[in-house]
């Protein structure tokens, strides 16, 4: 939807520009991309033209290695500019990282972790120099069963203490810290979702729900801001309180934090 959205002219709110999308996970749908754009804005892209305009602004690289991700952020400077690009998308940071690092195994835990540093100096380097939003998804991390204080939690929705967990951003705290904004998508029950709003400089701690539509993500009654924000902060790895019932969906959505 971000990728749609940055191509439309400014006009219509968007970046008039190039996207370029990092795909680690061999994800991405163009299928879907244009039926997104087709039911977001159907005037203007009921022209045939203007769908492939969109479809040729979205630039995908599938890199599936850990070097191959970091090669291809260190050679994106060119690309950028030759694309007229506003918006960069790697998703996801953690799915080769987590696959090609045991972090048990000794030394593991330091290389992935200037490994990790590595592709943050580099994306904050080419947003900075560029000023283009760089987006992420990371994944998550479940521990079912152990019990932490969590000021959000609200116990009147947990049943017993052995049916329930937490879920947590993953790669730890060296990640944590290299990222300016985090958005934590979760499910609500089996249709509406909630996008919480953890990590910002200049945003609330807020909870908004939503439902995924034919046309992306539509937020669904949040017509008054207030109504969302909760009082207190998130520090940036802060649990969320979950049912080990929705565990298992969780890990089939494969949720991600930004």
């Amino acid at each position: 939807m971000l990728s749609v959205l940055a191509t439309l002219p400014k006009s219509l709110g968007g970046l008039d520009s190039g996207v370029i999308y990092i795909d680690t996970e061999s994800a991405f749908s163009a299928e879907r991309l244009i039926e997104m754009a087709q039911a977001r804005f159907p005037e203007f892209f009921s022209a045939r033209e203007r769908l492939l305009e969109m479809a040729s602004r979205v630039h995908l690289f599938r890199e599936l290695t850990c070097q191959d991700v970091l090669n291809r952020l260190e050679r994106l400077e060119e690309d950028i500019i030759a694309c007229r690009v506003g918006l960069l998308i790697l998703d996801s940071v953690a799915s080769v990282v987590r696959k090609e690092f045991d972090t048990s195994l000794p030394g593991n835990l330091t290389h992935r972790s200037n490994l990790l540093g590595q592709e943050a100096a580099v994306l904050k380097y080419l947003s900075q120099e560029f000023r283009i939003p760089v987006v992420l998804t990371n994944q998550i991390t479940t521990h079912v069963g152990e019990k932490v204080h969590c000021p959000q939690w609200n116990q009147a929705d947990v049943s017993t203490e052995e049916d329930s967990g937490f879920v947590t951003a993953a790669l730890g705290n060296t990640w944590s810290h290299s990222v300016n904004t985090r958005l934590i998508v979760q499910y609500e029950d089996t249709e509406w979702r909630q996008i919480v709003i953890a990590k910002s400089p200049v945003a609330p701690f807020a909870v908004l729900s939503y439902t995924v539509q034919r046309e992306g993500i539509r937020l669904e009654g949040n017509e008054n801001p207030e109504s969302f924000i909760i009082q207190g902060t998130d520090p940036g790895l802060q649990p969320i309180r979950v049912r080990t019932g929705f565990i298992y969906n969780l890990s089939q959505a494969t949720p991600s934090t930004c």
